[in-house]
């Protein structure tokens, strides 16, 4: 076969699972549309043990309510439910996502409607058809297409991120500045051990710290990364900023958070520059 036939049925081939799953969440019948969304209360938190690891989240009790039959589940996040619970406070929401009629099989998700369509699939074989037409292009009217192709869209997406991200970032910072601090305390150090593909180990070590809002809130939590010497960090009093809307977002450390947002947004420019590059360079070589 040639370059073109190969090209057919690829776009053939990713062509029908795309239609196939487009069809189907317009017919409401994708797993994600039919699951169960309910959102969950924690009623109980307890904390972590020092030394044990950080791949569980912190053990809560969370009760939810399935709505077909009215009954309430109390149930807790000690095996493989869905995403870590990385901060908790007796009384905070969460997702729970479960297949209709069986809410013992639940998942708990911090996002309660990410990807309720279930088109993750579908997009993603879309993609692989644009990915094939860029390659066929590169390779039939020469490589500078390449650059045009995969440039375009990098520096779309970078122009709709770009602003969007230093919206997200200015809200944060003035959410974490908007009152005073409050005291808090490293309360554990979880820590992980893994081995890499050239049989090296590396440790992990996760500090948690608990504090109590201006409201009275007594907050658990995984300590952000980049605290020094984590590992010799339990019971060390630390300081910490919040967002009184939203308590799971805070940092011990301003200053680093505010460094760490900006190299973001440089991370972001230089991502943009590098996609209006590319498409003017594939431009200047046809």
């Amino acid at each position: 076969m040639g370059l073109e036939e190969y090209l057919a049925l690829w776009c053939g081939a990713f062509g029908t699972v795309a239609l196939v799953g487009y069809g189907r969440s317009l017919a409401g019948l994708t797993p994600a549309q039919r699951a169960v969304r309910v959102m969950g209360r924690i009623e109980r938190v307890r904390e972590p043990r020092h030394g044990s690891s950080q791949r569980d989240g912190i053990p809560v009790v969370v009760s939810f309510q399935d709505p077909s039959t009215g009954q309430e589940f109390t149930v807790t996040n000690d095996a493989d439910h869905g995403e870590r619970i990385t901060a908790a406070w007796t009384g905070r929401e969460v997702g729970v996502r479960y297949p209709r009629g069986r809410p013992h099989a639940y998942q708990f998700v911090g996002d309660l409607w990410a990807g309720r369509r279930g088109l993750g699939w579908p997009n993603f074989a879309v993609f692989l058809i644009y990915a094939g037409l860029v390659v066929f292009a590169a390779i039939d009217w020469g490589w500078p297409w390449a650059l045009i192709g995969f440039g375009g869209p990098w520096t779309v997406s970078g122009m709709f991120y770009l602003p969007q991200n230093a919206r997200v970032v200015n809200r944060r910072i003035d959410a974490l500045t908007s009152q005073p601090p409050v005291p808090g305390r490293v309360i554990a150090v979880l820590t992980d051990t893994s081995t890499d593909a050239d049989g090296d180990t590396m440790t992990s070590s996760t500090p948690v710290i608990t504090f109590t809002t201006h409201e009275g809130t007594s907050v658990i939590a995984y300590c952000p990364d980049g605290r020094p010497d984590p590992v010799k960090s339990h019971g060390r009093d630390v300081t910490i900023h919040y967002s009184p809307d939203d308590p799971a977002v805070f940092t011990p450390d301003l200053a680093a958070e505010s460094r760490s947002r900006s190299l973001d947004t440089a991370f972001s420019v230089v991502a943009l520059l590098l996609g209006v590059a590319a498409v003017v360079v594939g431009v200047v070589l046809l």
